[in-house]
C-alpha cells in the first residue's frame, strides 16, 4: 500500500470517528443533512462512511424519514471498556498529582454500602504523616472522605437515620454538615478517626453524574490549617474533575471558595 494510500485511509478512520461522536444523549438520532452540519464532509464522502458503519454495526437506521443511531458495536465496545475499567489505575495520575504538590497521604475511596472502602493509598513522604492503608473500612458517615460521598448520595431523613445507627452523631448535626459539604464543595474533619489528623475531600462521579467515591488528603493539625485546607480543596477539586471526566462525568461541584 502506498503512502497516500495510508494517509487517505487514516483519514476516512479519522471522519468515521467524527460521524460516531457527532451522537450525544441529548441527539441520539440524527438525520444524514443533521450529520452534514456537525462534521466537515461532503453528501457523497458522509453517506459512503455511514454505509461502511452500519456494515459493522456501528450504526443502524430506523424510520421514515430516515435517521441514524448508535449501533450494537458500540455497545459491545462500551461493555468491553466498562469491565475492564481498573478505576485505581485510571485514578493514579490523579493521586500522584496531589501527591506531589501536596506531600501528604493521599487516598481514593469508593462506597460499599454504608461504609467507604479504600483502595488506593500514596502515604506522605514526610516522617509525620497518617494513612489507613489499602483495603481499609469505615462508615460512611464518619470523616471527610465518608461525607465527601454521602453528601452527594443526597440520603432521605430516614436512611440517614439508618447510616448512623450505632454511632453517637446527632442526627441534626449530621445533616447541617452534609449540607455545609455540599455547599463549599468538599469535606473536612478534624480529630476524628485519628488524633492530631485533618482530612480534606472531594467526591468524583461516573458516566451516570452519581457519585462514584471520593479522593482524600490526609495530614498532622501542624501543616493543615485553614488556608492550607483550601489550598488542598482547589486541587482536590481541580483534579477530581480529571477523574470525573475519564468515567464519563461532564462536570463536578465548583471549586472551594477563596
Amino acid at each position: 500500500m502506498s503512502t497516500v494510500e495510508k494517509n487517505e485511509n487514516v483519514r476516512a478512520v479519522g471522519r468515521a470517528l467524527e460521524i460516531l461522536a457527532a451522537f450525544t444523549e441529548e441527539d441520539p438520532q440524527l438525520s444524514a443533512g443533521e450529520l452534514l452540519k456537525r462534521v466537515d464532509l461532503s453528501r457523497p464522502t458522509l453517506y459512503r462512511l455511514i454505509y461502511t458503519l452500519q456494515e459493522h454495526g456501528f450504526l443502524v437506521s430506523v424510520g421514515e424519514p430516515q435517521r441514524f443511531r448508535l449501533g450494537p458495536a458500540v455497545s459491545r465496545l462500551a461493555h468491553v471498556w466498562k469491565a475492564t475499567l481498573d478505576l485505581s489505575s485510571l485514578a493514579d495520575p490523579v493521586l500522584r498529582k496531589i501527591w506531589e504538590e501536596t506531600r501528604e497521604t493521599v487516598a481514593l475511596l469508593v462506597p460499599q454500602g454504608q461504609m467507604r472502602l479504600c483502595i488506593a493509598e500514596l502515604p506522605s513522604p514526610q516522617p509525620l504523616n497518617f494513612k489507613r492503608g489499602v483495603g481499609s473500612t469505615e462508615r460512611l458517615v464518619l470523616g471527610a472522605t465518608g461525607r465527601a460521598i454521602l453528601a452527594w448520595m443526597d440520603p432521605t431523613p430516614e436512611q440517614l437515620r439508618d447510616y448512623a445507627q450505632g454511632t453517637q452523631l446527632d442526627l441534626k448535626d449530621l445533616e447541617a454538615e452534609l449540607g455545609a459539604t455540599r455547599k463549599r464543595g468538599y469535606s473536612v474533619s478534624r480529630n476524628e478517626l485519628v488524633s492530631g489528623a485533618v482530612a480534606v475531600a472531594v467526591p468524583f462521579f461516573d458516566r451516570q453524574s452519581q457519585v462514584a467515591g471520593s479522593i482524600g488528603v490526609f495530614g498532622p493539625e501542624v501543616r493543615m490549617d485553614a488556608a492550607r485546607q483550601k489550598q488542598i480543596a482547589r486541587l482536590l477539586q481541580q483534579e477530581s474533575s480529571r477523574l470525573s471526566e475519564a468515567l464519563g462525568f461532564g462536570s463536578v461541584v465548583k471549586p472551594a471558595s477563596r
